[in-house]
């Protein structure tokens, strides 16, 4: 069986846990699929596997990505011609936009992201209706919809009134041999990896930790990310930059506690990963989080800064029982068993 899955829309840096999603699955794919996968990327990620369709323009900034997805969605016969859609027998659609659009061969597309059904106020009118449009129509025209939190699917069901049958849940997964625990001191600083998107709440952050350092003066927030530069961080806290998944790694595994203030999440990897680095987790209540960590976390209302202080402070106090029950949770998480999830609906999906 052969299996088309389009990248088109990846640039790297920019889409944060999408771009994540998207190269595991392809490797996991590689390593344990079963079908016969056909890669397609755009000129700017060329460093991704497969194929370059070189009639998809891509660009980097905001205003090239645009321009290149409004011409792909015109005139979509040459890319659909380089990509010989017609001899695939499914193709997926991990980054949720489906580009080129496809009729005929059976279509799946991933949802990671509708945040803008919750906060709509954190988007440009451009980029909402954006979102509406090109999400909208990429939903209704897949054959089956892969959701990756079971959050994600209800609010599918409950807020655009899909047929559940059509989704399926398949959770992401984790890289255990980067994310694992280590031999190197803990050291007195939290860490929070996270563009600087308005959901993921930092300025909130910020007020906790001067709550957090009345007590532990010592304590330092570290801060990665693409874009962090644009923050105003106060005293304390120490912008690190967008950093490779090594030395993320590294920071996981000196870092006192994770702590992880986001508005909203479809599923939120961070956690997980601090947790399979035997790191101590404070999380918030927001969309997905609660579904993905289970009983190994500290929780807490991520619009009370005092509720974040105290669950921060908690963790700290006793990191045992987090530590032990999130090595235990994250050790479901794996990318293999998230490809073969994967060729198991699309087996379903071209059958």
């Amino acid at each position: 069986m052969r299996v088309g899955i389009s990248l088109l829309t990846l640039v790297p840096g920019v889409v944060g846990g999408s771009e994540t999603y998207a190269r595991e699955l392809v490797r996991a794919l590689d390593r344990v699929g079963e079908h016969d996968y056909r890669v397609f990327r755009s000129r700017v990620a060329a460093d991704l596997p497969g194929k370059t369709i070189e009639s998809y323009g891509g660009g980097t900034s905001t205003p090239s990505r645009v321009l290149a997805m409004t011409r792909a969605a015109a005139r979509p016969g040459p890319i659909r011609r380089e990509m010989e859609i017609g001899s695939l027998d499914a193709i997926h659609f991990p980054l949720t936009v489906m580009l080129p659009r496809v009729s005929r061969t059976p279509a799946l597309v991933s949802l990671l992201d509708i945040q803008h059904l919750f906060f709509p106020e954190f988007f440009s009118k451009a980029e909402l209706a954006y979102r509406r449009v090109a999400y909208g129509w990429s939903l209704r025209r897949a054959r089956v919809v892969i959701a990756i939190s079971q959050h994600v699917k209800e609010t599918l069901v409950d807020r655009m009134a899909m047929d559940p049958g059509r989704i399926e849940v398949i959770h992401l997964g984790l890289d255990h041999e980067l994310f694992r625990p280590g031999d190197e001191p803990r050291e007195p600083f939290l860490l929070y990896p996270a563009n600087p998107w308005p959901h993921k709440n930092h300025a909130r952050l910020f007020q906790a930790l001067a709550l957090i350092r009345r007590q532990r003066p010592e304590l330092r927030l570290v801060l990665t990310g693409t874009g962090l530069e644009r923050l105003d961080v106060p005293d304390g806290v120490e912008v690190r930059g967008r950093v490779p998944r090594v030395q993320l790694a590294a920071l996981y595994r000196r870092a006192s506690a994770v702590v992880f203030p986001s508005l909203y999440e479809g599923f939120g990897q961070p956690p997980l990963e601090a947790m399979a680095s035997g790191t101590p987790v404070a999380v918030s209540t927001a969309g997905s989080l609660p579904e993905v960590c289970g009983d190994a976390a500290r929780y807490f209302d991520p619009t009370a800064v005092e509720e974040i202080a105290e669950a921060v402070l908690t963790a700290l106090d006793n990191p045992k029982p987090l530590v032990e029950r999130g090595l235990q949770r994250a050790s479901g998480f794996t990318w293999d068993a998230t490809a073969r999830r994967h060729d198991a609906v699309y087996r379903a999906a071209a059958a």
